[in-house]
């Protein structure tokens, strides 16, 4: 093993004390280093990852480094005094074997794998080149996590490098090294499934996980207590953040002295009294349960009975217009509690004004750590059977607003059109808590099927984000006008798959593309999502793609990922299309007092999704559908939804009006399974046949039966009542 020359010993003690009085590394994972030469792959995000590494490694490490940085005349010889190899593009294989040749002589050398650093925070394509590195070292490769330095002033978070303030000063970062890889079995999809799990497991002992969500708001809400909080689309009248902090103080007082019981059902639509009953129950130390007023009153009560509910939050409108609900024994009526609580509501909001966070928590018995502790519950659509209950901790929510805040970036003008409903993951997490916690505007409506109002409360107030399911831009295309929506800068859509035609049809009129999300109930719900492409640093740079065309984008930070084999549960690459598993702070820890249920999706951590999905080599997910939409036919997986897409296609059928047909799968004696077409509109079987016969469509693909029905099953969220299908499929 090579032994440094005093230059090299004197440049690393100067450099490590200078650098450990800025820079606080906790490691991991040290015990798994080879006490040989290797190869060190680590993520980057910030132009000072090699000093980071530096204070984290008791070895000395030999970095790969752009002949261009190398050259620099003031970096140059600090850069030669520490022994890096320099690489350019015509000269690759020679600084190649220089790097084997070091890592053979028992070093370690690093090369950064993306080749560049990272515009968004996430990990980049990685390139071949190390592969031949060690391969021809005949060495392990050990992929290494750098968590937390995205957000530095070295980082292009905010779309700039260096102008900003540090976070703070000593400035914490984890260092986590992974377990070394044999050389021919490090390709690019088992690496950069490594560094996901290394990056999930730092992601996961983030302090701010620990918080409860209560306590995230309150400080949240502390932070600009004059900005306006919510803009009430029907009434159009504001609340500023500090008064919306006094009513919900006001009214969880009142709640913990009324309400003994653990859980307060919620049933309100998006709009001021939804957002203050939501926070006033977290405030109270109470577990706010909405409940989706649109299902059938077997499945409202069943969610009531599932989670003990006796108290339901509400308003006199809302009971008026929901007339065969089951409520509870105890109602409470906003509009009829909160007038008599005005003189309360002045006094805790003069007081949330001038105590400092800390204190105010304190006074209000609010406590500061939450984490696995239940924060909310929510029920499953019920789109294939009786809602399930998913109990969402502290550390669920919390996280995933986190996540979700670091792919987002928003700015100080941004104003979100919050009108999916708060009984729905999405809307919920999304424009609900996340608002709350990182004091984003919200204008809100209680419908998200009223296109034509929703567009023009976007033009009013100059709305800027907007979420949605690929179900409500169908409504936008018929009853908004391209001037309404031109403020919007974020259109993100989830709940079931963004149809390509539908995609386009809505940037070709209103100029806008649509970005994809993906996410479950189960995951807080956001796992992954599409977002415009960061600006390069220079004209003449390559832009590091940020969104892809048929995927649900790249993951959020702290997840990891598996795909195994839908039926043997092999784990097979991460390119290859199987069964989808998650790992993370965002995944739940199991449904509502169903233990074997609970085993089915969870085993060691994971989380089984039951989506069949696949990577790209840039870290896009492609979901292919959910199991439950595929057919096994003749030892062939059919996939429902594309099936749906052929016959539109194949009919001409206009795939942007609302929902016309379905196809599902019964059971069939000679084939295991057979395909049941419902549709809204008449189709003649045999016109049928011959379109996608002319369209090649495989005779297996084409429906057995078709049934006549008055209209297609949705749920309120835009999504297949899969339950209700089934049922028509079964008795045609």
């Amino acid at each position: 093993m090579a032994h440094p020359s005093f230059g090299e010993r004197a440049l690393y003690a100067v450099g490590h004390a200078i650098f450990g009085l800025i820079y606080r590394v906790t490691k991991t994972g040290v015990e798994h280093l080879p006490t040989g030469g290797f190869l060190l792959l680590p993520n980057h995000i910030s132009f000072v990852d090699a000093i980071v590494l530096l204070l984290a490694c008791p070895r000395k490490i030999r970095f790969i480094i752009d002949e261009a940085y190398y050259r620099h005349r003031i970096l140059h010889p600090f850069l030669k005094l520490g022994g890096c190899i320099p690489i350019t593009p015509r000269k690759a294989k020679e600084a190649m074997r220089a790097a084997a040749d070091r890592i053979r002589a028992g070093e370690i050398v690093c090369l950064f794998p993306e080749g560049q650093l990272s515009r968004s925070g996430s990990l980049l394509r990685l390139r071949r080149g190390y592969e031949l590195i060690a391969r021809q070292a005949e060495a392990p490769v050990v992929p290494v996590w750098l968590d937390e330095l995205w957000g530095s002033i070295f980082s292009f978070k905010g779309g700039r490098f260096f102008t900003k303030w540090p976070q703070s000063l000593p400035y914490r970062v984890a260092v986590a090294f992974g377990k070394p890889l044999d050389a021919d079995h490090a390709d690019i999809a088992t690496v950069r499934e490594e560094l996901l799990k290394l990056g999930e497991a730092c992601y996961t002992h983030r302090p701010v996980l620990r918080q409860h969500l209560a306590y995230a708001c309150l400080r949240g809400l502390k932070r600009a207590p004059f900005g306006t909080a919510i803009i009430d689309g029907l009434d159009h009248s504001t609340l500023s953040r500090g008064k919306l902090l006094g009513v919900a103080t006001a009214l969880a007082r009142h709640l913990r002295q009324r309400c003994p019981e653990p859980r307060i059902g919620v049933v309100l639509p998006p709009g001021k009294g939804g957002v203050v009953a939501n926070l006033a129950v977290m405030l109270a130390g109470k577990i706010p349960v909405n409940l989706n007023f649109t299902s059938s009153s077997e499945a409202i009560r069943s969610a009531q009975s599932q989670a003990g509910l006796r108290t339901i939050i509400s308003a006199r409108p809302m009971a008026k217009k929901l007339e065969n609900f089951p409520w509870t024994p105890e109602v409470l009526h906003l509009d009829e509690v909160l007038p008599a609580m005005k003189p309360a509501i002045l006094a805790w909001w003069l007081v949330s004004l001038v105590t400092p966070a800390r204190l105010l928590a304190a006074l209000l018995h609010v406590p500061r750590l939450g984490d696995r502790t239940e924060a909310i519950l929510l029920f499953t659509s019920g789109s294939s059977g009786m809602p399930k209950g998913v109990p969402l901790t502290h550390r669920n929510i919390v996280g995933n607003v986190s996540q979700f805040s670091m792919m987002l970036s928003s700015r100080p003008d941004d104003l979100i059109v919050a009108s999916l409903p708060f009984f729905h993951s999405f809307g919920c997490t999304v424009t609900l808590w996340y608002p709350l916690i990182e004091g984003v505007k919200i204008v809100t409506y209680p419908s998200p099927l009223e296109a034509a109002k929703i567009a023009a409360l976007v033009e009013k107030y100059a709305a800027t984000i907007m979420f949605g399911t690929p179900t409500f831009l169908r409504a936008y295309l018929r009853k908004a006008e391209p001037p309404q929506l031109r403020s919007l800068r974020l259109l993100i859509t989830g709940a079931e798959k963004l149809q390509s035609d539908i995609a386009e049809a809505f940037e070709q009129r209103f100029g806008k593309p649509v970005y994809e999300g993906y996410g479950l109930t189960e995951t807080s719900p956001v796992v992954s999502v599409n977002l415009p492409s960061p600006r390069p640093a220079k004209e003449g740079d390559a832009v590091q793609p940020s969104s892809r065309a048929g995927s649900t984008g790249k993951m959020a930070p702290g997840i990891a990922a598996e795909i195994r084999d839908p039926e043997s549960g092999t784990k097979l690459s991460l390119h290859e299309t199987g069964m989808l598993w998650l790992r993370g702070p965002n995944i739940f820890e199991g449904y509502l007092d169903d233990p074997a249920r609970s085993a089915e999706v969870l085993h060691d951590g994971w989380f089984k999704t039951g989506d069949l999905g696949r990577f790209d080599e840039d870290g896009f997910l492609f979901i292919d559908g959910r199991l439950s939409r595929f057919s096994k036919m003749g030892g062939e997986m059919v996939p429902h939804e594309l099936v749906e897409q052929k016959i539109l296609t194949a009919l001409n059928l206009d795939a942007n009006a609302e929902r016309l047909i379905a196809v599902m799968g019964v059971t069939d004696e000679a084939k295991g399974e057979a395909l049941v077409l419902l549709s809204s509109i008449e189709i003649d079987s045999q016109q049928l046949r011959a379109a996608l016969r002319a369209a090649e469509v495989p005779n297996l693909w084409v429906p057995r039966t078709i049934c006549r029905v008055d209209e297609i099953p949705v749920l309120a969220s835009g999504k297949l009542d899969l339950g209700k299908c089934k049922d028509l499929a079964g008795a045609a």
